[in-house]
């Protein structure tokens, strides 16, 4: 029987759904000895979702490091979109386990990037990484999560980020009258109300209400009907018979402000080391974000330009890369 300091339990709450898995050091990153997804807002906490995860194993867990969908502040946390409040020290009393680790999903995500394979990569920007160099984690999502990595000359290490929530900076006319757009509405603007999942439906709803071009009426009903917009839109803009300009045009400027903001997180934290892209976007869109839009968008910072056209741009397509970090993390503690 191997040790209990051998096992640990990870995992990665979202509002929706919730994985948890099993890992041992013996088996490593790449092999969890048991997974599972479970839908959270079916659970009054996370100790009963866990709980009866446990119950299918016998594998003795003492424990746990799980990223969270929101920031963690003196080991708590609270879960957007979920009447729940995480703490570690509760946690670990409740289960019975000597130690319970929350840490914010990007910061999950970034401690996993070290330990991909080469197939857990896809590269839309060629470059040369630097050993031991900073480390940008843009991931659009629902939201846009933003965090980075260092490198201590031993390991790097992970740090959490809420650049997503800095504002939007517009870098062309068409991106100011957006701003503008939106500004009328929400008052403050941050990339996240145009560089994510929720952002896509308002760069939509900016070009249709400004008569760039004519909403169809089949769109108009599949919006109306839609509980989530962004797919139908996403769809519209690549449909081979019949592509719908407003929608093609809506992913051409969200490409273009990602790769805007995708720079500027390279050039906050120096990202010599490389720059990554995580969250369910860009694998849906990767083919429209390994184009000129993308990468223009990226390089274009001026004097410093030449900086970036050095760097390499990954987008993660690890399905759970989340959980994976948070394994990756809580190993190294």
């Amino acid at each position: 029987m191997a040790l209990q300091e051998e096992y640990l339990l990870a995992g990665d709450v979202g509002g929706t759904k919730t994985n948890v898995a099993i890992y041992s050091r013996e088996a490593g990153l790449h092999a969890p000895l048991l997974l599972e997804t479970f839908p959270s807002a079916a659970y009054k906490g996370l100790a009963d979702l866990v709980k009866e995860f446990l119950r299918r194993t016998e594998l003795p867990v003492k424990r746990a490091c799980f990223g969270v969908a929101g920031p963690v502040v003196n080991g708590q946390a609270r879960i957007t979109n979920l009447p729940w409040v995480l703490d570690e020290a509760q946690l670990a009393v409740d289960l019975g386990f000597s130690s319970f680790t929350l840490l914010n999903d990007l910061v999950a995500i970034a401690s996993g990037v070290p330990f991909l394979e080469p197939d857990d990569l896809y590269t839309i920007h060629h470059g040369q990484a630097q050993p031991g160099g900073a480390v940008a984690v843009v991931a659009p999502g629902t939201g846009l999560g933003e965090g980075y990595l260092t490198w201590d000359g031993r390991r790097y290490h992970a740090h959490a980020s809420e650049g997503g929530h800095c504002d939007f900076a517009p870098t062309n006319a068409l991106e100011i009258d957006l701003l503008r757009y939106l500004q009328a509405q929400l008052g403050r603007v941050s990339y996240e109300r145009v560089c994510s999942g929720l952002g896509i439906p308002n760069i939509y709803a900016f070009l249709r209400d400004s008569g760039y071009a004519e909403e169809p009426a089949w769109l108009a009903e599949q919006l109306a009907a839609a509980p989530d917009p962004t797919p139908v839109i996403a769809q519209a803009a690549q449909e081979i018979e019949r592509p719908c300009e407003l929608c093609r045009k809506t992913l051409e400027i969200f490409v273009s402000i990602l790769g805007s903001e995708t720079g500027n997180m390279a050039l906050r934290v120096l990202a010599t080391g490389g720059v990554y892209l995580g969250g369910g976007v860009p694998v849906h869109l990767r083919a429209l974000l390994d184009s000129n839009t993308f990468r223009a968008a990226f390089r274009n910072k001026g004097r410093l330009s030449h900086l970036l056209a050095q760097m390499p741009v990954y987008i993660i397509l690890h399905p759970k890369i989340a959980l994976f970090g948070a394994a990756a993390y809580g190993f190294s503690l």
